[in-house]
């Protein structure tokens, strides 16, 4: 485990009022080469210098909290491709190019923790007390490599939510945990949860910030945002990293139609609404980064 002390989240706000994260991991991979089926945890160790370019571009574009590249990285997800025995590898070594990057700008490392893709009991088979070891498991490869928070994100459950902030806890003890979920079901996740109760639920675990990623859009993102600032408990921070816009298809390839401009102004309007972790999700990149970054830092050139 990484023994250098760092910043923690709570003292990063308290400092400078809100915190740029960093955007996609999975289209900058796409578009670095990697293939339809390819897990992208393995680029930790047989492409670790395409993952580091990618969080340089972040960090060169103002963020100060880099998410590894380990969103598929749990036992259940990592054995459907035949590397269960890789979790402790795939994820430290994650873990270990963010820290090296990070460590050059003076800034922080999130932890990466994707849904299981298994549904929990009674919906599913798997149950709640696997699901928390192998987030635990996760977590810890996560802190071994030099995580300074963890992050579980793009969840729709309550159940796995909770597996996921308990298994942190086991794996990582200390580290502070923020969880997102994807509310892409008519501003409810797939589960059927409300924003407000999302914040009450995890609000009441004592996890540093709850917010929402992923999701159908800026226009979403912002409703569903609004509806957990008007609903969180005293103490809890607010994340929202919003895809750059919907998938559209142009031959056969997806794009992302949201422009820098635009997601600079949703940053805005996150800080409007005393959202304290701003970022991006599927279809961001750097260039998306540095003008919500130039805009958070107060660029009067910049429209909002």
């Amino acid at each position: 485990m990484s023994t250098t002390s760092h910043t923690s989240l709570r003292d990063l706000i308290a400092r400078r009022g809100h915190a740029l994260f960093d955007g996609a991991m999975g289209t900058m991979l796409q578009s670095s080469g990697l293939g339809a089926g390819e897990v992208a945890e393995l680029w930790n160790v047989e492409r670790p210098d395409a993952v580091a370019a990618i969080h340089r571009g972040y960090a060169e574009a103002g963020a100060v909290v880099l998410t590894t590249n380990t969103f598929g990285g749990s036992r259940p997800r990592l054995e459907a491709s035949g590397l269960g025995d890789r979790v402790a590898e795939l994820n430290a070594a994650g873990a270990g190019i963010a820290r090296a990057v990070a460590d050059e700008f003076g800034i922080l490392v999130a932890g990466d923790l994707g849904p299981t893709g298994e549904l929990i009991e009674p919906l599913g088979t798997l149950s709640q007390a696997s699901a928390r070891a192998a987030f635990a498991e996760q977590a810890e490869a996560l802190a071994d490599g030099g995580a300074d928070l963890i992050l579980a994100e793009t969840l729709s459950d309550l159940s796995e939510a909770e597996a996921a902030v308990l298994g942190a806890r086991d794996g990582a003890p200390g580290l502070e945990v923020v969880v997102t979920l994807s509310f892409d079901t008519n501003r409810h996740t797939m589960m059927g949860i409300s924003p407000a109760r999302a914040v009450a639920a995890l609000g009441a675990l004592g996890v540093t910030a709850v917010g929402a990623n992923c999701g159908r859009g800026l226009e979403d993102v912002e409703a569903v945002m609004a509806d957990m600032a008007a609903h969180r408990p005293p103490g809890l921070m607010l994340a929202a990293q919003s895809n750059a816009g919907m998938p559209v298809v142009r031959g056969d390839e997806f794009h992302y139609d949201v422009t820098p401009e635009q997601m600079a102004a949703y940053a805005a309007r996150m800080r409007a609404l005393d959202v304290e972790l701003v970022g991006g999700c599927c279809g961001s990149t750097p260039a998306h980064l540095a003008a919500m970054s130039a805009t958070l830092a107060g660029d009067p050139t910049l429209e909002v």
